[in-house]
């Protein structure tokens, strides 16, 4: 994951709280509704930010973007 050496150490957090939800869920394709689950975890550690599902969204388009998951469609999510 290089490309976490560009970002700033918010986005960073970000970034990488999202690969351990990922991660949490042990398998190589989920669904968005699974990362919706993390959203009382994810307030707690950032009680300023009202809109977390739409940051979860935001994380894995960057994550897309950065050939570590793909979009298959429907919600639906693989990693590469």
């Amino acid at each position: 994951t290089l490309f976490l050496r560009e970002k700033k150490a918010e986005v960073k957090g970000w970034i990488i709280d999202i690969i351990k939800c990922i991660e949490a869920l042990n398998k190589k394709e989920f669904t968005l509704q699974e990362l919706y689950n993390f959203e009382k975890i994810l307030k707690q550690k950032y009680p300023g930010n009202n809109f977390i599902k739409d940051k979860i969204r935001q994380q894995l388009q960057f994550l897309r973007n950065k050939n570590y998951l793909e979009f298959l469609g429907n919600g639906r999510y693989r990693l590469l």
